[in-house]
């Protein structure tokens, strides 16, 4: 009887370890939606969310380390929305900042074409 409770444990113990895996795939998706979103500009364009996404990251590595799988799988999959958050601020600020830019080059162009239009030509 006692063998058969020790067995039951120990099936149960090896069952739980291999239901929650060590999220080295999710923590490896995080990296490079980080990656990407550094390519975007985040650090630039923006950096709270960038450094959410990273700090996540970090977070998501040392509970790796420690064998805390749940908490691991947790941070890197926020890490990951976090980065993409990053990403697509970046990608809406620099194109808001490009569009800011050509507005100013075509007034300044309308402010030039006005005055050559007003002065009389030679």
């Amino acid at each position: 009887m006692r063998n058969i409770v020790i067995c039951t444990a120990l099936a149960l113990a090896a069952a739980g370890c291999a239901s929650t895996p060590v999220p080295n795939e999710k923590v490896a998706v995080a990296k490079a939606s980080v990656a990407r979103a550094e390519q975007a500009g985040a650090v630039e364009f923006a950096p709270v969310e960038m450094q959410a996404a990273r700090d996540k990251l970090g977070r998501a590595e040392r509970a790796v380390a420690d064998h805390d799988a749940v908490p691991a799988t947790e941070l890197a999959e926020q890490a990951n929305v976090d980065a993409q958050l990053a990403e697509a601020t970046a990608q809406q600020n620099r194109s808001h900042k490009a569009a800011t830019e050509l507005e100013a080059s075509l007034q300044s162009l309308r402010q030039e074409s006005a005055r050559s239009a007003t002065q009389p030509t030679q």
